[in-house]
């Protein structure tokens, strides 16, 4: 019988619960989650619960990022045909891009998604683009897949569930330097491997300091009203770090309206005027959304600020020894967290069997 493996698992994002998830599969490891946020919670420092969620991939062709979306989409697609109790449902997806938004902050994350021949109309079903005819003025191409929402309010904490049902334990606590994660295991011993799932908390976090993470603000509006569809254009004539997106979460989540991409902005309360030029932006988009009524037929629930936590050089999944502890790193998801968790979890997997083996390798030295 294999020896048990002790993991600490460092943040409780979508990356941190699904790595825990998907590792608590194998029963040779004894797993810890350690955040100081936790579902439930909604806090600027926690990036998750934020989110719209949704799929709609943004890394190049031949990426490392492409990889992980096209590893995550097959179980997403699983979740919302087959696990109901996850709170993931297919949607429509409807995309506009403007030409002129090319250089901009929106268009260039948008880039990949928004190409007249993206790798991942192999991937996601339904997929074709418009023909000209179909195109709203000012819009020059166009795409339509299916795709999936996630209602993160009921997502989280199924994660959560999937991990207690294996046998996971979940600790809130506050970590200063990566290795004192390790004392933190709820067996009493030290583990043997770290995953750090800390996004925007490596930039300050002992061992780590990866200087390359910085926030990328978006601000949202949650509303009541239904468009029956996931819309968005590539940007908006308002500013180079705004556009225009909605989708509609699944089981009464309410419908996300946003936004922005304002990279390097720490501010966490959300601005009026934003709010405003959001909700009119998306009204304009899809009429249909007031059912032609306009913004003041908008239900609000409430208003949001989140900080996607994007990283130089896009997303690290790596492993190295920081003094004798193995850590597997899985973040910098930037505003692709959900759309790429699994993929990122299946090669922080495979990282995390590779340390151990190696440990193992000492030991028997």
């Amino acid at each position: 019988m294999a020896q048990t493996v002790n993991v600490v698992v460092l943040g409780a994002g979508v990356s941190g619960l699904t790595t825990a998830y998907e590792l608590s599969k194998n029963k040779q490891y004894s797993i810890t989650v350690i955040a100081k946020h936790m579902p439930g919670d909604y806090d600027i420092e926690y990036a998750s619960p934020w989110a719209g969620a949704n799929y709609l991939p943004v890394h190049g062709k031949d990426t490392e990022g492409a990889q992980f979306e096209k590893d995550t989409w097959p179980a997403l697609e699983r979740l919302a045909r087959h696990v109901p109790g996850a709170g993931v449902h297919f949607q429509d997806a409807v995309l506009y891009n403007r030409d002129k938004d090319a250089n901009s902050s929106t268009g260039l994350w948008f880039k990949e998604l928004l190409s007249k021949n993206p790798w991942y109309k192999d991937v996601v079903p339904n997929f074709r683009t418009y023909g000209s005819e179909e195109l709203p003025d000012g819009v020059d191409n166009a795409q339509v897949f299916t795709s999936v929402c996630i209602n993160t309010a009921i997502y989280l904490p199924w994660l959560v569930s999937q991990g207690l049902q294996n046998g996971n334990v979940y600790r809130r606590g506050i970590v200063h330097h990566i290795n004192d994660a390790a004392d933190l295991h709820h067996s009493g011993k030290k583990a043997s491997v770290v995953i750090n799932c800390t996004g925007l908390g490596a930039l300050k976090l002992g061992g780590v300091e990866d200087t390359k993470m910085y926030p990328a603000r978006g601000q949202i509006v949650v509303v009541r009203n239904d468009p029956k569809v996931m819309m968005s254009i590539s940007g908006t004539d308002d500013g180079g770090d705004e556009l225009v997106y909605m989708m509609h979460r699944a089981a009464g989540g309410g419908c996300v309206l946003g936004g922005c991409y304002q990279k390097h902005n720490w501010e966490s309360q959300a601005d009026p005027n934003l709010a405003t030029r959001i909700m009119k932006r998306c009204v304009e988009l899809c009429p249909d959304l007031t059912g032609g009524k306009g913004i003041e037929a908008l239900s609000v629930i409430r208003h949001a600020v989140g900080l996607r936590p994007v990283r130089d050089g896009g997303i690290r999944v790596a492993k190295e020894k920081v003094g004798d502890l193995w850590v597997v790193h899985n973040y910098g998801h930037g505003g692709g967290g959900y759309q790429c968790s699994y993929g990122c979890t299946k090669a922080a997997v495979q990282l995390v069997e590779e340390a151990v083996q190696k440990g193992a390798s000492r030991a028997r030295l």
